[in-house]
């Protein structure tokens, strides 16, 4: 299948790990000009020399998410460079962790804001484009109850609420707007990689827990988004795309 991504733009903030750095490259192998930031200039800097090497444009900048002029400065900047912006999507997150006032703010901050200010910095510049596709990313946590009250839990939820509203105000003017939702995704070094490590018990019935019998990879994640943001799925938007391997037991209507 042709997904019709060829030649097309995409801004990718906070993509230089996990399923952000999977979604760069999975996109680059469709011939996507990228550009991404991310905090680690390491990272960043390897990153974008694997989408190089796809044969495609890229670009990557050390950015704190958190700093606000920095982060929509950014956003303008790179889709100056690439020539445009076709597809946005921020992947940055505090994570998750015991509620606390630090933590509240701080997930707030990244998961919320982070895509909230991104869509706002990214919108002129989607509204040129032929093909805008906004893909918001949240968690299964953000649907059922999930290791207690956590913030990361709630604001996930937020974005859903706000990526389906943002699809219904955007529609008119050709721009979509769609959310995935994945469930655990073990990514080595990354958060499950830790709570096997360090948590057995909750990982083991996590685990259990997966009709699948295994936790997700990030390339498995990176592929639906790619099929998802491209022009092949031009009539879905204001959709949540669950990618839990059966994790979640609500029945999706």
């Amino acid at each position: 299948m042709d997904l019709g991504l060829k030649g097309l733009k995409a801004v990718l903030a906070g993509a230089s790990k996990g399923i952000g750095r999977a979604t760069a490259l999975a996109l680059a192998a469709e011939g996507v000009d990228v550009a991404i930031c991310a905090r680690g200039k390491e990272a960043v800097d390897k990153t974008v020399a694997d989408i190089k090497a796809k044969g495609v444009k890229a670009s990557g900048q050390s950015v704190d998410l958190a700093d606000a002029a920095a982060y929509t400065g950014w956003i303008k900047n790179a889709a100056t460079e690439l020539g445009g912006c076709d597809i946005f999507i921020s992947f940055a997150s505090a994570g998750g962790g015991p509620a606390s006032e630090e933590t509240w703010k701080k997930v707030f901050d990244l998961d919320l804001m982070s895509t909230f200010r991104g869509i706002q910095a990214a919108l002129p510049l989607l509204e040129k484009s032929k093909a805008g596709s906004i893909v918001a990313i949240s968690t299964t946590a953000a649907l059922e109850e999930f290791l207690g009250p956590q913030a990361y839990n709630a604001m996930k939820a937020a974005v859903i609420n706000h990526a389906h509203a943002m699809s219904q105000a955007l529609a008119p003017k050709g721009i979509r707007v769609n959310t995935v939702s994945p469930g655990p995704i073990y990514i080595d070094g990354g958060s499950w990689d830790m709570v096997k490590t360090h948590m057995t018990p909750i990982y083991d019935m996590t685990l259990k827990g997966i009709p699948m019998g295994r936790l997700g990879n990030a390339e498995e994640v990176a592929r639906a988004i790619t099929f998802i943001a491209s022009p092949a799925c031009r009539f879905m938007t204001g959709t949540n795309v669950v990618i839990d391997g059966g994790f979640t037991k609500r029945v999706q209507y």
